[in-house]
């Protein structure tokens, strides 16, 4: 009887964590945009925007799947609003939900890439390259955004010289069909729908 009165929540959403660079001095001319398209894709998909609710590539992505009215939740390594705001100078804007980790940089890299059903990797710095990595190690889905910008072929380079090869780390140009690929792949992988049975006991969920 407990759950009768909910109306079923579908758990087709797919969480898509964008990482990239808070400072995007380095990314060439174009990172934003590509950055705005990004995000835009990723809500088109139907899919919940994750990111470190930092500056520069992941704030352009959250505003790109704002736009498109998707929906965009941020990890922050801080501990309260005051303090990501005003010790780690980060912003608020387009972020339907914050999470206050309070695990600093490190700590918040492991959650975020942990919540995510795959990860994309833009132009990115050393806590982007962190972010692949642990993400990696995890075996997560993985699409690296090929552009102007270097992290792609470093990327590459640390899973050559790291003699670590994966099918799960996708490269491409096009953010729309590096999307449309990682989508495609989480279809197939997705939790099939948990189920309440009758329970002769009452107050416990089998």
């Amino acid at each position: 009887m407990l759950f009768k009165s909910a109306a079923k929540h579908s758990h087709l959403k797919y969480k898509i964590c964008v990482s990239g660079a808070a400072e995007t001095g380095h990314c060439g001319p174009r990172a934003l945009d590509q950055a705005k398209m990004l995000g835009g894709i990723v809500a088109r998909h139907g899919g919940i925007l994750l990111t470190g609710a930092t500056t520069g590539f992941p704030l352009w992505t959250a505003l790109g799947a704002k736009e498109a009215g998707g929906v965009c939740i941020g990890l922050s390594p801080a501990s309260s609003e005051r303090e990501h705001v005003e010790v780690y100078g980060l912003p608020l804007d387009y972020m339907d939900l914050i999470i206050y980790t309070g695990f600093g940089y490190s700590g918040r890299n492991l959650l975020l890439t942990r919540s995510a059903d795959a990860v994309i990797v833009g132009c990115g710095r050393v806590g982007t390259i962190n972010e692949f990595t642990v993400a990696f190690e995890d075996g997560k889905l993985l699409g690296v955004l090929e552009g102007e910008w270097l992290t792609d072929e470093i990327i590459k380079e640390i899973m050559i010289k790291g003699h670590r090869q994966s099918e799960r780390v996708l490269f491409d140009s096009d953010p729309e069909r590096l999307v449309s690929r990682l989508v495609k792949i989480l279809a197939e992988e997705k939790t099939g729908e948990y189920r309440f049975y009758q329970n002769p006991r009452p107050g416990k969920i089998l």
